[in-house]
């Protein structure tokens, strides 16, 4: 008779024949990597104390913070605006700001020069870890100056650098392969407490994760948010298999949300990084290429290297060639530091009180990033149709905005005479379209400006028509309220914002429907409003065929001009006339929707005129053109213009889509190393003034 099969693992005793008898801990950590003792779970591993079995603190390596610093440096010119200084701070210039803090004040423009040459000089210090703390505050001050002084300017990596960078200031990170560690040789290469490592991992962690769940809202599920996303090149691969729009629901959105839910868990194991390794650094590459967000992506390449163990950039220079060696940091093994405590059996003295900090302030710092981005109960003045500045919720590209009609209209407070002031006007961004706060202080600043115009105390109204993530075409704030004197606080919701209309997204599906039943010249814009008012528009010449049908509720229709009115109950339309004015009032008890299709016939009759040219070059070329060209049209086939000749404006515009034609050919069929040239070379020109 055999040997009897050993118990079946659930019922098996402990140490049984066949089995794996060592403890829990380390059967997670032989399969996962890490362990609960190494990766900054425990309060021992946040203060540098190792797991009795394990190995000792990990050890600094330099390349994050060197990266960091770099991308750093080359964000100031970049994003900061290092090169349009002049533009944006010129002294005396009249100008709208949008500080977070009210009494935030640009410096004089020369003050600012050396603002910026601080700032710089300091993310240089960090990468370079030379004088490191001076550096890091000599970044960290004028960088969260100027982040706090245009919250236009607001994005999510903007505010993760100013994040980066206060934690930089806290850690040890000049320990390896920085001037400072050959300068002080009691500091050079030694061991990093491991809460170093833990804050920047679970900083890019909650950045993947945050994300992941910022991109459960159903319009990012539903497919909405980046809807136009797969026609680029970039997802030409999968559109061999798959439709645009499964290429855009399965790939665009799907994969952005499994990705960024699953990465910082993918990250933070030895069996699963690999995999994760290749999907993020595939993932930010082609951020690079279809979003202009910075230095972004490649901050968060540099980042991974924060997952994988403290020594790699110690293994990796120990395998280059000895030549190479002499100029790289050292290989040989860290040294013990005060800062860390070896714990464990035998160890000389208990946990420091600088040490019990760090593991509270690790703790505390984590716990507060986890909850700023669902803090907008609490700062409910600045939430919109969105919740809060954009910046610091990590609801990246979530939310897609369309922008069809903005109106400022002022009133002078003594004469009542109205006027109207171009959009942006004052302004150096776009960004206040979207936000209430900026709304009410671009008409405090307008109210200010307006007097020196011969604009006694000026009534500021807007009216600001919107899409978000393919929903109709709808008001954020009410015209009828003069934002001048309307009430605004930043703990409490604004009054005169208007609701989104949530209860016609499931109209979005039509919509699309009947956008593809138009032909390649006709367009449409769908429009709802709310009861009581009304939508003023023009329709220019070069509409000449343009109708209006209503989808939903009852408008009544007013031809400025012929004093006529025209009552459309849902399903019907008519004929508007082009170059009039005309009213469009809600008079239903309900939201009205509707929608305009017109045509542009200028357009369309100089696309047929092109197209003309374009067949007669070709007869040209191949002989079966008889007639001659008159002098004019001779440039179409690459002469000169004869002397005298006056030149043909349709022939003109030929010419130039026909460069720009060749130009995006060209970019195509470009090499890899004419790509490299032209995106270096786009870089450099960041440093040059444009």
């Amino acid at each position: 008779m055999g040997t009897p099969d050993p118990p079946s693992a659930p019922w098996a005793p402990y140490g049984s024949p066949g089995l794996d008898t060592s403890p829990p801990e380390q059967r997670f950590r032989q399969r996962f990597g890490g362990g609960w003792g190494r990766r900054g779970v425990s309060v021992r591993s946040v203060t540098g104390v190792p797991p009795e079995a394990g190995p000792g603190p990990g050890v600094a390596g330099d390349l994050p913070p060197a990266a960091a610093g770099l991308l750093m440096a080359l964000d100031v010119p970049q994003e900061r605006g290092l090169g349009q200084l002049d533009q944006r701070f010129l002294d005396g210039l009249e100008v709208c700001r949008f500080p977070l803090l009210p009494f935030l004040r640009p410096l004089p423009l020369d003050w600012m020069y050396l603002l910026y040459t601080v700032m710089f000089l300091g993310a240089l210090g960090i990468m370079a870890g030379c004088c490191y703390r001076l550096s890091c505050a000599a970044f960290l001050g004028p960088y969260w100056y100027l982040l706090l002084l245009d919250k236009t300017s607001w994005n999510n990596h903007s505010y993760l650098y100013g994040l980066l960078g206060f934690q930089l200031a806290l850690l040890g990170a000049d320990r390896y392969g920085s001037l400072d560690g050959l300068l002080r040789p009691q500091k050079r290469n030694t061991h990093v407490p491991l809460w170093n490592y833990t804050l920047l991992r679970a900083q890019i962690f909650i950045v993947y994760f945050i994300a992941g769940l910022k991109k459960l809202d159903a319009d990012w599920v539903g497919g909405y948010s980046m809807g136009s996303l797969a026609r680029h090149w970039l997802f030409a691969p999968f559109k061999l298999v798959l439709s645009e729009e499964m290429t855009s629901l399965l790939v665009v959105h799907g994969g952005g949300l499994v990705l960024d839910l699953s990465a910082g868990f993918l990250l933070f194991f030895d069996a699963t990084r690999p995999l994760a390794l290749i999907f993020v650094t595939y993932f930010h590459c082609m951020n690079s290429q279809l979003f202009s967000i910075g230095m972004f992506p490649y901050t968060m390449l540099a980042s991974s290297g924060l997952f994988c163990h403290p020594s790699w950039p110690r293994r990796l220079c120990a395998r280059c060639p000895p030549w190479v060696r002499r100029v790289l940091p050292s290989t040989q093994p860290p040294r013990p530091s005060p800062d860390c405590h070896y714990g464990g059996r035998g160890a000389r003295g208990g946990l420091r009180p600088r040490q019990h900090l760090a593991a509270a302030f690790t703790l505390l710092y984590v716990l507060e990033q986890l909850f700023l981005p669902y803090s907008h109960f609490i700062t409910q003045g600045y939430n919109n149709w969105t919740n809060g500045l954009y910046g610091y919720s990590w609801d990246m590209m979530v939310h897609s905005r369309f922008h069809q009609h903005v109106k400022i209209t002022y009133r002078d407070g003594l004469t009542g005479e109205v006027g109207y002031l171009k959009p942006g006007v004052f302004t150096q961004s776009r960004r206040w379209k979207d936000h209430a706060d900026m709304l009410k202080q671009y008409s405090t600043c307008l109210s200010r400006l307006l007097p020196r115009y011969n604009v006694s105390e000026p009534q500021i109204y807007f009216d600001v028509w919107v899409s978000i993530n393919d929903r109709f075409q709808q008001r954020l704030v009410d015209p009828r309220v003069d934002l001048v004197r309307a009430p605004w606080s930043p703990w409490s919701p604004t009054p005169w914002v208007l609701p989104l209309l949530l209860e016609l997204s499931p109209w979005r599906q039509r919509l699309q429907e009947l956008e593809s039943q138009l032909d390649g010249h006709t367009d449409a814009v769908f429009i709802a409003d709310f009861p009581g008012l009304h939508l003023e528009n023009f329709v220019s010449e070069d509409l000449g065929n343009t109708s209006l049908r209503v989808l939903r509720g009852e408008v009544l229709v007013e031809l400025v001009e012929q004093h006529r009115n025209h009552s459309l109950r849902e399903g019907e339309g008519m004929q508007l006339p082009a170059g009039q004015y005309h009213k469009v009032h809600t008079v239903s008890a309900e939201p009205s929707c509707y929608m305009y299709l017109y045509v542009n016939t200028t357009a369309l009759a100089l696309e047929k005129n092109l197209t003309r040219l374009q067949e007669l070059r070709e007869r040209v070329r191949n002989g079966t053109e008889k007639e001659p060209l008159p002098p004019e049209l001779r440039p179409i086939l690459g002469e000169p213009l004869a002397a005298g000749a006056v030149p043909d404006p349709v022939v003109t515009a030929f010419l130039r889509r026909e460069r720009r034609l060749e130009e995006q050919s060209r970019q195509r069929e470009a090499g890899l190393a004419q790509r490299l040239h032209r995106f270096l070379r786009k870089k450099c020109y960041l440093f040059r003034r444009r």
